[in-house]
This record gives C-alpha cells, structure tokens and sequence, in this order.
C-alpha cells in the first residue's frame, strides 16, 4: 500500500485526484462509500469516508495527502518509487505521512468485518503543507450531529509517541517599495533590497533574544519562538537600483502565547525606524506586510477522550510536545478531542532521501490493530 501512494506525485503544487481515485476504488472494492470534499478549482479535494455504524462518538484517522517538493534536493534513489535499505522505506512521503495512512488502508479489510460499536472515519486531506488549507473545509463535516467523533487521531510523524501540544504557526509577506535608478546614479533611488535586509536584520535579531530567553522546562524542542525568513526575490538587474524587494517569513511560538506581538513590533520597527529613512529620499516608498497563513496552536489536554485512547493504544502514560505545526490546532479549535500519533520522525521529513523505519510502521499497525479491538463489540 505504501509503495501505491507514494508512487502519486503529489506535491502540493499538483492535483491529488489521482491519489483519492485509487482510494476511493480501493474503499469501494471493501464495501466502503467515501466522498470528495473539493476546492473551489475542482483540481483538488479532501476524502472522508466511514467503516462501521451510522452513529456519532467514533474515532478518525486523519493525514494529509500532499508532500512537499523534491526539488533541488539530491535523492539516491526514485523519490516517488518506495526503495527498501536496512530496515527502512525511502520514498518522498515515507515520513510525512503516507505511511500512516498506508496502514489505514491496508486495514481497511480488517476494520470492515470487525464488529465495530461506534464508527472509524478516514479524513485525508489536500495542502496541509501549505498551511493547513483543505483540512479547512473537511472540518464542518466532522461537526454534524450524527458525526461528532470522540477522537481524531492525526498520523503525522511522532515517532508512536502521543503527541498533545504543537506550537502556533503565523506566516507573512513582507514587501519593500523603492525607487529605481541607474546604478551609477544609485542616489537618485531607494534601494530596496538594502531597506528590506534591515527588517530581515531586526527579525534575526529577535530570533536570537527568544533563543537567548528559552525555557527548557515548557518541553518543546527548540524551548523557545522560532522565527524564519524562507524565500526573498527583488531587483531586476544588477545595473539598476532595485524597486521592490518580498520576502516570506514565519512565527512560530507555543499555543498559548501572544502570536500578534511579533507582528507588532516588527510594524513599529518598520513605521518607526526604516520607512522614515525611505521616504527621506522618496515619498512614495513604502513596506507592506500582509498575513499569509494562520495555524493555531494545539493547546495541551493531556487527560482529553483523544489522549487517554492513544496512550492506552500506544502503551505509554507520557504525553509530549512538538515544536512544528498541524491540522490538530484545526480539529481542536473546532472542539474536537486531537492528538497526534504516527509512524515516522519529523526529522526525517521534508529533506532528500526521506525514509521511515519499518519497525515503526509495525508499531502503527499495532496501534491500529488496537483501536479496532477497542471500538469492537
């Protein structure tokens, strides 16, 4: 099943109809209906399907189907043609997540002639790894009266571990507005590039000072907000001084944490200190920064329906925190019960050869062979 899935490209930039068509084949060759929950383009959809009784207080397994890019990343080996080494599957997506939901489906016949009291839902979802975006229109579905799951248990990479607590996750474009000109009359202009690596200036800054302050008792790893500046694009050649200048940054800070304050101070630096020197030059120079994506944060219950089951599943009385971001902060705010707990580690993720240990696929199917003995008559 693995190597089915991973063998769909399915990058966030790309459809994942073809992915959703085998497993709704797949579902419907057990006896299994699903349907598709699409986006406005109709190039994409979320799948929600349900095995046992017509009836609310079931558990769901939840995981996104998109993986990020391979892209300028060397592979040693086909990223999208599962390849075993020494006990582990490499495969773009091994680790994050098609190996939890690899186990799902191979259960699917199992799950299906189980004699299930209460429901076992599946939702996979579409861009989870471009913030969160499909799982948005999955959820409402959840919050019907005669869906209303106890539990949703999200697959993502803990290593088995149970997860109750992630950090928030807030994204933003920055852009710089200057004033082109030649280069050798470079004081005819507003460089801004030049203004746009002060701002990036002041947010290394504060990056250092949050890792300065960290805490290591809050149980997160780093122990402290993250702040990172992934993608800049600006000028149009190097003889010319440069117009605009965008760069992407993101924050990412514990759950319960004033996410905004950032924002603010960064905007206070920018109206304060760099755009009055811009507009010295030029009036018209301006900085806009507009929020992109917004993730909350998981906020921790570890004694929660969700987590009470998946430590009983996962044999382990020791809830834990993660610093990066999911859907679960979604499910939760929606006041359903979430934990995570899936095959993999987060540090195998996103990087060339990606892989995942197949000791930690047995103990996913494990875990889910539980939750079935559990649900069962």
């Amino acid at each position: 099943m693995l190597d089915r899935l991973v063998a769909f490209d399915t990058t966030s930039a790309k459809t994942n109809l073809p992915l959703l068509a085998f497993i709704s084949d797949y579902l419907a060759n057990h006896g299994v209906r699903s349907e598709l929950v699409r986006d406005d383009t109709g190039e994409k959809a979320n799948l929600w399907a349900t095995i046992g009784p017509d009836k609310p207080g079931g558990v769901v397994l939840s995981g996104h189907t998109d993986v990020v890019p391979v892209t300028g990343q060397a592979w040693d080996t086909d990223p999208f043609q599962v390849v075993e080494k020494q006990g582990r599957l490499y495969g773009r997506g091994t680790a994050d997540m098609k190996s939890f939901l690899a186990v799902a489906l191979a259960l699917v016949p199992e799950f299906a002639t189980a004699r299930l009291r209460v429901p076992i839902h599946f939702a996979f979802s579409y861009d989870e790894e471009v913030g969160c975006v499909g799982v948005r229109r999955l959820i409402p579905r959840l919050q019907e009266g005669n869906v209303r799951p106890k539990a949703v248990i999200v697959g993502e990479p803990t290593s088995m571990q149970v997860v109750t607590a992630h950090k928030s996750i807030r994204t933003y474009r920055t852009t710089v507005t200057g004033v082109e000109a030649h280069a050798s009359r470079s004081e005819l202009g507003v460089n801004a590039i030049l203004y746009a690596a002060k701002l990036i200036a002041f947010l290394r800054k504060a990056a250092q000072e949050f890792r300065d302050n960290g805490n290591p008792a809050i149980g997160y790893e780093p122990p402290y907000p993250t702040i990172n500046v992934g993608m800049i694009e600006g000028g149009t050649a190097l003889n010319i001084v440069p117009k605009t200048c965008t760069f992407l940054w993101e924050f990412r800070t514990m759950p319960e944490a004033d996410s905004q304050d950032l924002l603010r101070r960064f905007e206070q630096f920018a109206t304060d200190e760099v755009l009055p020197r811009m507009r010295a030059e030029m009036p018209a120079a301006s900085i806009v920064t507009t929020p992109t994506h917004q993730v909350p944060g998981l906020t921790d219950e570890p004694s929660s329906d969700a987590a009470t089951l998946a430590m009983a599943l996962a044999a382990s009385n020791q809830p834990h925190r993660v610093s990066y971001g999911s859907e679960a902060g979604l499910f939760r705010a929606a006041g359903l019960s979430t934990v995570l707990c899936g095959p993999g580690d987060i540090a195998d993720a996103h990087r060339p050869n990606e892989s995942v240990a197949i000791a930690q696929i047995e103990a996913c199917l494990r875990f889910q062979r539980g939750l079935v003995a559990h649900l069962s008559a």
